[in-house]
């Protein structure tokens, strides 16, 4: 497993939950400098690829290159995997206006105002790997007592904000899971299929 800080497992968690593979915009604490220590080990693991932006498309720009051109991030299938989700066949706007494929991955191009790309239907491309610990903790929530925070953590070795990101992003809005949440006096916020 590659070593990640919290957050560049931030940025790759949310490129992998777009179809469109985007790893832009950065979390707005991360500028100049910071983004450069940031994202530059995350494209020597190969986590992360620069590929050309395409600006009609949208396409954010992560650097200007010599000649006038833009390049963006996407995560790689080797990100993917680092993120335990299982690589698909979306492609970025970028690559399919570079290669002039029509794929799926025209239905999300980003909308430029929030930096965000417009889902086709949740969880589509996308299946969870058994094994992995997204696969793990689709499990406890499945149990009838469900899961909290605090198990799941003693389980993943994650961070409590890394599983409610995790939980909201990749099972509710990726994967498109029922997962209620529920107050236990013991045990805390525990979460569950419904």
């Amino acid at each position: 497993m590659t070593k990640l800080t919290d957050t560049q497992r931030v940025i790759l968690s949310t490129a992998s939950q777009r179809t469109d593979r985007l790893a832009l915009p950065l979390p707005r604490s991360i500028k100049g400098g910071a983004a450069l220590k940031v994202i530059n080990p995350l494209i020597q693991k190969g986590l992360l690829e620069e590929v050309t932006a395409n600006r009609k498309l949208g396409d954010p720009v992560w650097r200007e290159t010599g000649d006038g051109h833009g390049v963006t991030l996407i995560i790689t299938d080797a990100g993917l995997d680092a993120m335990g989700v299982e690589p698909g066949t979306p492609r970025s706007a970028a690559q399919v206006a570079t290669h002039g494929e029509d794929t799926e991955a025209t239905a999300a191009i980003p909308d430029t105002a929030h930096g965000q790309a417009t889902p086709t239907t949740p969880g589509q491309g996308r299946k969870t790997r058994e094994g992995t610990k997204q696969a793990l903790i689709i499990a406890m929530l499945g149990r009838p007592e469900g899961a909290s925070i605090a198990e799941i953590a003693e389980v993943s070795g994650w961070l409590s904000h890394t599983i409610r990101g995790m939980i909201a992003g990749a099972l509710k809005k990726k994967l498109g899971l029922d997962i209620a949440s529920i107050k236990d006096a013991e045990r805390g916020r525990v979460y569950k299929l419904d």
